[in-house]
């Protein structure tokens, strides 16, 4: 019998939905103690705090945006993969791979590094379309 488990690329799905909400905290950063009056965090009116933001701490909020974005596609095409009895071993590989380039991604959006992440961001996109289509056959 055939059991079920949980298995890495699962785990890195696990990660990769975390990945937005780091960015968030990254963004906050430093500011969660400081009064909203004096520029701090406002918890009443997130959002509207956050677009405020200018530099790296707008940069590490983009990236949220952009790591909900990219989430769903990354979690159906390991699903799909899954389904269609992907080699474990090569999904895992790119599952990490995948959830490495994001961490290397938001490193570069936040950094202002905007073609190295642009160039990391289209490999993410590769490794997501090869995790859909490993199982094909």
């Amino acid at each position: 019998m055939n059991t079920p488990h949980f298995t890495f690329a699962y785990w890195c799905l696990l990660v990769a939905a975390l990945l937005p909400m780091g960015c968030a905290w990254l963004a906050k950063a430093g500011r969660m103690k400081v009064s909203s009056r004096d520029g701090g965090f406002d918890n009443v009116d997130p959002r509207a705090w956050l677009a405020r933001q200018e530099g790296w701490r707008a940069r590490a909020n983009a990236a949220q945006a952009n790591s909900f974005e990219g989430l769903p596609f990354f979690m159906a095409a390991v699903i799909i993969a899954h389904q269609l009895g992907a080699r474990q071993s090569l999904l895992d590989l790119l599952a990490f791979a995948y959830v490495v380039l994001r961490l290397v991604y938001i490193a570069l959006y936040v950094g202002g590094a905007g073609t190295a992440r642009s160039a990391v961001w289209a490999l993410g996109l590769l490794v997501n379309i090869a995790i859909l289509f490993i199982g094909w056959r």
